[in-house]
């Protein structure tokens, strides 16, 4: 297969570094900085996973009801995803480590406070604060990781990539040893170990604050927030979670109908403002860059499976084993420990077959992860079926934010880095909200069959993407001018 594209084209096999221009010599590099940034990332990814075995103890300490814990994981998804495209706008004018610190800073105090919080509305106001905080700095991580030339890139992304599966997938572990020795209020304040690992980020500063799309080069209009864009499409994503959830919380029916009817309005006022709005929150040309769409759904769909996996997986060891959420962590090991089999295979699969490709296979492996999880009982299916849900997301987290910068313009990476983690991060507070949701209507193994479609339809996307027919626009060809 030729490595070599046409300028203006997007290289869809993310070809190797001899078959494309020189690197810079004096880039940085991308294991050492990839190290760096994987640190920086192990709080936020450890804490999605470790809440949900403390969330038993939450609800007698508070003394609420065990549904109205879920919110805890609901927020910071929520926040987390809606901060994205954000922070991708503030990157107009702010450098990665600028982000990164207002980021990391946010994650801490709204950490420290979701731990600290008396009453269980303190506590999701917290955890709304720092998953915002999570959010702004996933999205620095990738900005200066994706400013790398290609090669370095890829490791960059590799090692963030399984620094990220792997604390997830051990989340459950290091939640149920803090629950049991420090208690659950120790669980939710885990992010605020961010904030020394910062000190680590100090060193690579000078490669943080660089910006491979001339950030505040940019037309004064691209680096104003549509505070209307912004509010339109957080009522839609809040929305769409709090219907999913809302079986599984008791939300009354009349709020309920509220809900959904304000998401159907912000349905509506989304699609007005991309037509009415070219550079607002959610600029037209980047949505209607070819392709776009497309990976930020395929990542979506794959994230579902695995975080709909993650949430429902140690639940399933205990009741198979007998034993509480240590064990179940325990198992669940080396499931994350292939993440990092991911992470080092990623850049060989992407030197041989196109991204489209690697994302069809890593969309089918996640597949059969869930349908494994699905209905064979046992611990040791659940585990290969966990670890298969892994190497999905662990991959598809590398190859395809690799992809998107190379999909818009220059202009305009930044802005589509941020709603591209978006379309992923909303696909992974879907995942355990619809698996919560259905759980209490249809039997588990039904739930969970139901959350296979999603990467199945990432699966067939991936599939129906003709490499020939994808074409990067150039830096000012769509400028103001909607496609």
């Amino acid at each position: 297969m030729s490595h070599h594209t046409r300028q203006g084209t997007m290289p869809q096999a993310m070809p190797s570094g001899e078959a494309t221009a020189p690197e810079r010599t004096d880039a940085p590099d991308g294991r050492r900085l990839g190290l760096t940034l994987g640190m920086l990332v192990l709080p936020m990814y450890v804490a999605l996973g470790a809440p949900s075995v403390a969330l038993p103890a939450v609800g007698r300490a508070l003394a609420v009801p065990f549904g109205a814990t879920a919110w805890i994981l609901a927020a910071w998804s929520l926040t987390s995803a809606l901060a994205m495209p954000v922070a991708g706008r503030l990157l107009v004018r702010w450098s990665p480590f600028q982000v990164l610190v207002a980021g990391v800073v946010a994650l801490t105090a709204g950490s420290a406070l979701a731990g600290a919080g008396p009453t269980l509305s303190v506590v999701i106001v917290g955890r709304l604060i720092g998953g915002a905080g999570a959010g702004a700095t996933v999205i620095a991580v990738f900005a200066a990781a994706t400013a790398l030339p290609r090669r370095q890139r890829i490791r960059a992304l590799g090692i963030i990539a399984a620094a990220s599966a792997t604390a997830s997938g051990c989340g459950t572990l290091l939640g149920g040893a803090v629950t049991a020795w420090l208690g659950w209020r120790a669980v939710l304040a885990i992010p605020v170990l961010a904030l020394p690992l910062l000190l680590a980020a100090l060193p690579s500063r000078r490669a943080l604050t660089r910006s491979g799309s001339g950030s505040g080069e940019r037309d004064g209009s691209t680096g104003r927030l549509d505070i209307v864009g912004a509010a339109v499409l957080s009522v839609l994503a809040g929305s769409l979670i709090t219907l999913l959830q809302a079986h599984s919380v008791g939300l009354p029916a009349p709020v309920t109908l509220v809900v959904a009817a304000a998401g159907a309005l912000a349905a509506v006022g989304l699609w007005w403002r991309v037509r009415s709005t070219p550079d607002g929150f959610v600029p037209r040309r980047v949505i209607a860059s070819r392709g776009f769409l497309a990976a930020g759904l395929i990542g979506g769909t794959v994230f579902a499976g695995y975080y709909g996996v993650l949430f429902r997986a140690p639940s399933l060891i205990e009741q198979a084993t007998g034993g509480g959420p240590l064990e179940a962590g325990v198992l669940l090991v080396p499931a994350a420990a292939c993440s990092i089999l991911a992470g080092r295979l990623v850049g060989t699969l992407t030197d041989r077959f196109t991204g489209w490709q690697v994302s069809a296979g890593l969309a089918a492996l996640t597949v059969v992860g869930v349908l494994v999880v699905a209905f064979f009982t046992g611990p040791i299916p659940i585990v290969a079926g966990t670890a298969l849900t892994v190497c999905g997301f662990a991959g598809a987290q590398a190859v395809l934010v690799s992809l998107a910068p190379d999909l818009v313009a220059a202009d305009d990476r930044d802005t589509a880095q941020g709603l591209f983690n978006f379309m992923n991060a909303l696909g992974g507070g879907i995942g355990p909200a619809a698996v919560a949701g259905l759980s209490g209507i249809v039997p588990v193994p039904v739930a969970l069959a139901v959350l296979a479609a999603l990467p199945l339809a990432g699966l067939v996307l991936s599939l129906t993407r003709r490499p020939t027919a994808d074409r990067r626009p150039e830096p000012d060809a769509t400028r103001g001018s909607p496609r």
